[in-house]
């Protein structure tokens, strides 16, 4: 046997354990379905480096890993559908092509080159239905998950898709989308990031042409307030049940006179009357009449 053989088995798992590392070091990246489309969420404090991008029009692209090798593969990727669609016909453009045209290559340079791929990528399309959307997780080695509602990939992905499993429904708003997407994204405990730290965009299927549309902004920062709002905002107190603080219409405070109570009752002591007596005053300070600015 000649020095420094190594079986293809232990060749195998050791890439395997090489990109596995090198995928965790990144931050993870979620994806999933909502009423209108489906949406990208990532923690990504590089405005200029994307982690989510487009392919064509249907069709969107996230990464984890490696910077440099997932944006060789989502070039590849849109040269792909850009020849195709003006060979044939745009429609010919599919996500499960892509996938397929991925899954080839990262297969390829797993087994053949020394070194693998530190990358995980999803290929998402949008459908004119909820049942024509398709998601499409790809790993290092070339293996293809057709993924049914959401997907994590990168960081600690066991730990999130747990969490997103708790939390999905279908046909989710927008809004909600996005806070479950940041829920499942948040260690238990720990704070979300900032607007300006996530990367964040659609596919909606309600666009003309391009499906594809980035979240930035004050657009992306209503959407985490209404996310916020209906995670756990206190409700407010409604006007059939007052609150302890307010007193109630009907139920007069001490403070207050009620209307109904005889007029020497509400003030025993009234006002002294005679020629020497002061006109009356208001109290210190101007009167808001309405007219000042917030």
């Amino acid at each position: 046997m000649p020095f420094g053989y190594a079986s293809p088995e232990q060749i195998m798992r050791d890439k395997a354990d090489y990109a596995r590392k090198g995928i965790a070091r990144g931050r993870s990246v979620v994806v999933l379905q909502y009423e209108d489309g489906i949406l990208f969420v990532a923690p990504n404090p590089s405005r200029a480096l994307h982690k989510i991008s487009e392919i064509y029009d249907r069709i969107g692209f996230a990464a984890v890993g490696r910077y440099n090798e997932f944006e060789e593969l989502r070039l590849g990727g849109i040269r792909y559908a850009d020849i195709n669609g003006y060979t044939y016909d745009r429609s010919d453009v599919t996500g499960r092509g892509l996938a397929n045209l991925y899954a080839s290559n990262l297969g390829r340079i797993f087994t053949e080159s020394i070194k693998s791929l530190e990358v995980e990528v999803v290929v998402a399309e949008v459908g004119d239905t909820p049942d024509g959307d398709a998601i499409y997780r790809l790993t290092f080695d070339g293996s293809v998950f057709d993924e049914h509602g959401f997907a994590a990939m990168g960081g600690q992905a066991e730990a999130v898709a747990a969490r997103l499993k708790e939390r999905y429904r279908e046909s989710m708003a927008l809004g909600e989308a996005l806070g479950v997407a940041l829920a499942a994204l948040t260690e238990p405990g720990g704070e979300r990031p900032p607007v300006g730290q996530l990367e964040v965009a659609v596919l909606d299927r309600n666009r003309e042409h391009r499906k594809f549309l980035r979240l930035t902004g004050g657009r992306l920062e209503r959407l985490l307030g209404r996310s916020a709002e209906q995670e756990g905002a206190p409700e407010k107190p409604s006007a059939e049940q007052p609150s302890a603080e307010q007193p109630s219409a009907e139920q007069p405070s001490a403070e207050q006179p009620s209307a109904e109570q005889p007029k020497e009752q509400a003030s025993p002591t009234p006002p002294p009357t005679g020629p020497d007596t002061p006109p009356p005053t208001g109290p210190d300070g101007d009167v808001d009449d309405g007219s000042s600015p917030l």
